[in-house]
């Protein structure tokens, strides 16, 4: 890599481990439509999903790379496997940067959708964990923050932890799922659990599909930040 050339990004998301190759088309699609914004830099992507992808992946980009994960919290996973993960494909120099769920962008992103829906009553789809508090107290904050920018109340509900979606009895006119793609748990458990709950409002896209999430991606990798040493939190 030249010495005046930014560094390469790969961006990394968990993929699907039932179906890899139609979780890596999409991820790929992403990217390009990140690199488009960045014209300055080589973008590539790969999922965890992938056998061998990540060290095949770094080795295409060379040294010096900055990762990029497409993951929902900044916990175990950013601070501590991916380093790891990165030190056995060989990586020299590369560097993790914020998972996209941290980014205050995104919140912004997600106050404007729900405001474009007008809704008073909403509902936060996460993914949650039994296993730590990290990924749900990023929920609760954007919860929080959306109800504090819109007015509306909004309810975080998860699929691994309690309060799961089921139990949001007789409430909701929307849900926004607070995930980077549509996986199993976008396509099947979410509407499976609002169906449990009685839930009779509208289903968004997750908030990684909405087509403004490629702008905010292209920006985080023009700031490069790099991991903290907690977990991410919103800022208000």
């Amino acid at each position: 890599m030249p010495a005046t050339a930014l560094p390469p990004v790969l961006i990394v998301a968990h993929g699907q481990p039932t179906a890899p190759a139609a979780a890596a088309a999409e991820l790929a699609r992403f990217a390009a439509q990140v690199a488009a914004l960045c014209p300055d830099r080589q973008i590539a992507s790969v999922t965890l999903a992938e056998e061998g992808g990540l060290a095949k992946a770094v080795a295409a980009l060379g040294a010096g790379g900055r990762l990029f994960p497409m993951f929902m919290a900044g916990g175990w996973f950013t601070r501590v496997h991916l380093p790891a993960k990165l030190r056995e494909a060989g990586a020299l120099g590369w560097q993790v940067l914020e998972p996209f769920g941290c980014d205050p962008a995104l919140a912004d992103l997600a106050v404007t959708l729900v405001r474009e829906t007008a809704a008073h009553q909403v509902i936060l789809a996460a993914h949650g964990s039994f296993k730590s508090s990290v990924p749900s107290d990023i929920a609760y904050a954007l919860a929080e923050k959306i109800s504090a920018e819109t007015g509306a109340e909004v309810r975080a509900g998860f699929i691994d932890q309690d309060p799961q979606l089921a139990s949001l009895t007789g409430f909701g006119q929307i849900c926004l799922p607070f995930f980077a793609a549509a996986g199993g748990h976008v396509t099947q458990d979410i509407p499976a659990a609002l169906a449990q709950a009685g839930f009779a409002g509208r289903i968004l896209p997750p908030i990684g599909l909405d087509p403004r999430a490629v702008a905010v991606v292209a920006a985080a990798l023009q700031a490069g930040r790099p991991v903290c040493a907690t977990a991410c939190r919103y800022q208000r």
